[in-house]
């Protein structure tokens, strides 16, 4: 049985891999420092797969804490690294706080992996990296152009160096898993996205709101070159996913990989607006939604969805659920946490 080490593993979809993990098997160890994240995922984690992950509380910018704990937990055999910030509006506001976080961590894990004889690595990048993309649906090939925000560099950056480490460690086989806009909860509810303090993510604030939480959602901008005015994304349903990533590791477990660094776009490979979302989560919820329409706000790019063709054809992978699907099991989640 493999032993996989799972960075970030209570936060939303570190905690959703984690059980489509240990439902393919896999002995997990998750990584976490609460920061962004609660204790009580692992009760939801457990309560869904029957087996309680190992815990280590660690903050991954403490370089000897890392070396302690691969010196602890030296038969790890893949790891799937997701412990980052990840606001793009906050990462404007805090640029530094946000380099030390997402760098620094990133490189003290390759600085462990690289010594080892075999290690295996999933990065959890984004399609925040394409920037605004010129052509759309965006593909892997598509020119990597400046960031619009501190945390799309970080991720452009994040890129670099994994692809400059295994130029020179052929011991290192690393996949880039450039995802589009994770929504959604497991269909038991157990467990889900869990923002702390006023959610940075578009869905959270609309189930927040239509649970009473939240006067009102405001939307950022209205008059972008869109069908309806509103930023367009690609929403992909968090347990997909999180398969994905059980799918990515395998890939390198057994070999099958082309190269030792390969990148692929995780998404549904359709662009959403802001309003279909709102919509869509009317309808599942039979709510009216109260919105406003907001400034634009600064570090978002119009329109980003992605080109699955390759993620489906060599990794086998594809999106499976629907945005109503997604967003029905967003708001099962909402109510089950506020007890409505």
């Amino acid at each position: 049985m493999d032993r996989i080490l799972v960075t970030g593993g209570l936060g939303f979809i570190g905690s959703h891999t984690v059980v489509e993990l240990q439902n393919e098997g896999f002995e997990v160890v998750i990584i976490d420092n609460l920061s962004n994240s609660s204790l009580n995922v692992l009760e939801g984690i457990t309560a869904i797969t029957g087996k309680t992950p190992i815990f280590e509380k660690l903050d991954l910018r403490d370089k000897a804490a890392v070396q302690d704990f691969f010196l602890k937990y030296n038969n790890v055999t893949g790891v799937i690294h997701f412990a980052a910030s990840k606001a793009v509006g906050e990462s404007v506001q805090e640029p530094l706080m946000y380099y030390e976080n997402n760098l620094n961590t990133l490189i003290y894990l390759l600085q462990e992996l690289a010594v080892k004889p075999d290690s295996n690595f999933i990065f959890s990048s984004s399609c925040t990296v394409y920037g605004q993309a010129d052509e759309m649906p965006i593909t892997e090939s598509a020119p990597i152009i400046a960031a619009e925000s501190p945390y799309g560099n970080t991720k452009q950056i994040g890129e670099e160096i994994i692809k400059d480490t295994c130029k020179v460690k052929p011991n290192l086989n690393a996949i880039a898993l450039r995802y589009f806009n994770p929504i959604g909860a497991h269909q038991t509810a157990k467990i889900g996205e869990l923002p702390m303090g006023v959610p940075q993510n578009l869905v959270p604030f609309i189930t927040q709101t239509g649970a009473g939480l939240r006067d009102s959602l405001l939307v950022f901008g209205d008059d972008y070159p869109t069908s309806d005015g509103t930023c367009i994304r690609d929403y992909i349903h968090v347990v997909d996913l999180a398969k994905a990533h059980v799918v990515a590791l395998k890939r390198l477990l057994n070999k099958k990989n082309t190269t030792n660094y390969e990148t692929f776009n995780i998404g549904t490979g359709v662009g959403s607006s802001v309003l279909e979302v709102i919509n869509s989560f009317e309808r599942v919820s039979n709510k009216n939604l109260n919105y406003q329409i907001a400034d634009r706000r600064e570090g978002d790019v119009i329109s980003a969805y992605a080109d699955t063709t390759k993620a489906n054809n060599e990794l086998g992978w594809k999106a499976q659920s629907t945005l109503d699907e997604a967003m029905l099991s967003a708001w099962m989640w909402e109510q089950r946490i506020r007890n409505l």
